[in-house]
C-alpha cells in the first residue's frame, strides 16, 4: 500500500480527521494554502477524475454534502471559498481528492 491517503484511511498514518463516514474522510491539509485548507478523500481508492465511473455519482454526491458541512462548520458560508480538484501532473497524490480552501489564500492552488 504505496498511497499516503490509503495508508491514512487504514490509520497507518495520523491525520487529525474533522469528519468521517464510512465512505469518506476529511483533515487538513499539512501544508496549507489558505486559512482553512481541508481534504476530502474517498475511502475508495480512484486515481483521478479520469478513473470516475458512472457509479461513483453517489460517493460524489456525498463528497459535496461534506463540502457544504464543513463549509459551514468554519463560517465559510458568507466567506471566500473553493473546492479544487487537481488532476495531471497537479495531482501530488494518486487519489482523487478535494481541497476546500477559505479565507484568504496563502498562494494559488
Amino acid at each position: 500500500m504505496d498511497c499516503l491517503f490509503c495508508q491514512i484511511i487504514a490509520k497507518k498514518l495520523p491525520a487529525k480527521l474533522v469528519f468521517e463516514s464510512d465512505s469518506i474522510i476529511a483533515f487538513p491539509d499539512i501544508n496549507p494554502s489558505a486559512r482553512v485548507h481541508i481534504l476530502i478523500v474517498p475511502k475508495k481508492h480512484i486515481i483521478g477524475l479520469q478513473d470516475l465511473k458512472k457509479e461513483d455519482g453517489e460517493l460524489l454526491s456525498e463528497i459535496f454534502e461534506v463540502v457544504n458541512e464543513l463549509v459551514t462548520r468554519y463560517n465559510l458560508k458568507d466567506n471566500l471559498y473553493r473546492v479544487v480538484v487537481n488532476g495531471g501532473k497537479a495531482q501530488h497524490v494518486s487519489h482523487i481528492h478535494f481541497h476546500l480552501l477559505g479565507g484568504e489564500l496563502k498562494k494559488f492552488v
